[in-house]
């Protein structure tokens, strides 16, 4: 049976949704192992990964594995045994990816929407050139590392599922001239980030630098906020909620744009979300060319609407 690593992504020793998403692709491409770099995993967070099909959780204690070049060689040693390598598409787990490929003459794919086994090798399907086009790729090597984009697998648990052995893996990491001087926590924001949130709701220029109504619907809904390059750079919200190909890809399952026009920079970074509604004034705006569904309208008018009915709906 073929052994899939799964490099799982935690924030203050709780597992994140992504990983247990990719440990349930995982499942369908083998037996899933769970990489944890780090302290060990508490018991309730070893038990979790379990759940989700973990037979077991491989424990990297090292120091500075935060570093790329040593976080590669720490799940290297991890997986040696491993097939396949699923890791969550990240700009810190791409470089990872990388490095480990090179290291082991691996084939990788990074930002893919998914991964299956075809005639005993892997395929990905993924989205490219600003998510215009819909390709297949087969890694051909042995050996296969994917970067798997969050919300595009529905994590489920394991129906026959085990506890995971917790197992101590050793591992002299490379001497390097990168290292870690000084860590500052940084706050994290209420909510579910941006990345992986299934429902994000954007506001662009058409919000003249008004979120109340685009927060309001996103908390609503049990998403994050999002925004365009134009709101960014005016300075109405911070860079780190920026959707585009030079900020944040995200691929939810809805994305509303609220005064987004849809230039090819912010599709560039949402194009491939599952359902698609748009609100603009602009009945030629670029963003009805790739939408779902559109409103031509006022996001001062519509959203308060749109709220209303959600609240009665779910009153009803």
């Amino acid at each position: 049976m073929t052994t899939v690593a799964v490099l799982v992504d935690h924030r203050d020793g709780a597992v994140t949704r992504p990983s247990l998403e990719a440990l349930t692709l995982a499942r369908t491409l083998g037996t899933p192992v769970a990489v944890w770099l780090g302290s060990a995993p508490a018991a309730d967070a070893a038990a979790l990964l379990g759940e989700y099909g973990a037979t077991e959780v491989r424990v990297v204690d090292a120091a500075d594995a935060r570093v790329a070049s040593r976080a590669a060689a720490a799940l290297g040693a991890a997986s040696a045994d491993a097939d396949v390598v699923l890791v969550i598409s990240t700009f810190v787990t791409k470089e990872i990816a990388t490095r480990l490929a090179l290291a082991t003459g691996a084939g990788v794919v990074v930002d893919a929407a998914g991964a299956e086994l075809v005639d005993g090798k892997v395929e990905t399907f993924q989205t490219v050139f600003a998510a215009t086009w819909d390709v297949r790729t087969r890694i051909e090597s042995d050996k296969a590392i994917v970067g798997i984009r969050p919300n595009t697998t529905i994590a489920a648990p394991a129906e026959a599922a085990g506890a995971a052995t917790v197992v101590d893996v050793e591992v002299e990491l490379p001497a390097t001239r990168e290292r870690i001087t000084h860590v500052e926590a940084v706050e994290q924001g209420e909510g579910v980030p941006l990345a992986e949130a299934p429902v994000v709701v954007s506001g662009g220029r058409g919000t003249g630098g008004d979120y109340a109504l685009v927060t309001e619907l996103a908390e609503l809904l049990g998403g994050a906020v999002g925004a365009s390059r134009d709101a960014t750079d005016e300075g109405w919200i911070s860079h780190e909620h920026m959707v585009g190909q030079t900020g944040t890809t995200v691929t939810p399952a809805l994305y509303v744009a609220a005064g987004i026009s849809g230039a090819v920079h912010h599709r560039g970074g949402m194009q491939a979300s599952g359902t698609i509604v748009c609100i603009n004034m602009d009945p030629e705006a670029p963003i009805f060319e790739i939408s779902d569904f559109g409103v031509v309208g006022s996001l001062f008018d519509v959203i308060p609407q749109a709220v209303a009915r959600i609240k009665e709906h779910r009153g009803a």
